[in-house]
């Protein structure tokens, strides 16, 4: 029984964390796949968040077929977190991977970003903004669902 007050105040970080809509969105800046930085900021619309692989071939799926720009047009930012994949693979062979993508990958290499933002693992979290503030969250599951939604975000 005295584990209950121990178990609750552990927990109580957890609650604290989850983004609620209405909540400014705190700046950060990550590496894209060719090294150049990117900070989030107010004109930002779209934030689209991987935190597994099967995650991310969710994003490349949707986007399979798009031109270059094709996210940015949208004011839409990916953010791929990494920081699980061991460094030395991530250097060799999945970041000059990512080069041939046409578009932008946020990399969260130290898990400094995307565990901001709670969601399921094997999910695309999608987080709509208007100047900075949180409007809406939803999470994606196939590709399809995610083309539907990025087709339906006009440029």
């Amino acid at each position: 029984m005295k584990y209950w007050p121990v178990l609750l105040l552990s927990l109580l970080p957890l609650w604290a964390q989850a983004l609620e809509v209405g909540e400014r969105l705190a700046p950060w800046t990550l590496l894209d796949q060719f090294d150049q930085a990117f900070t989030l900021d107010n004109q930002t619309q779209t934030l689209l968040v991987a935190r597994s692989m099967d995650a991310a071939k969710l994003v490349g799926a949707a986007l399979q077929d798009q031109p270059k720009g094709y996210l940015e047009a949208r004011h839409a930012v990916f953010v791929a977190d990494i920081q699980r994949m061991p460094r030395l693979i991530a250097k060799m062979f999945a970041v000059p991977a990512m080069r041939d993508y046409p578009y932008r990958v946020m990399l969260d290499r130290d898990g400094r970003v995307a565990p901001r933002y709670p969601g399921s693992v094997d999910k695309v979290l999608w987080l709509q903004l208007k100047d900075g503030q949180l409007v809406g969250k939803h999470e994606y599951a196939t590709a399809a669902q995610l083309r539907e939604a990025l087709e339906k975000a006009l440029p």
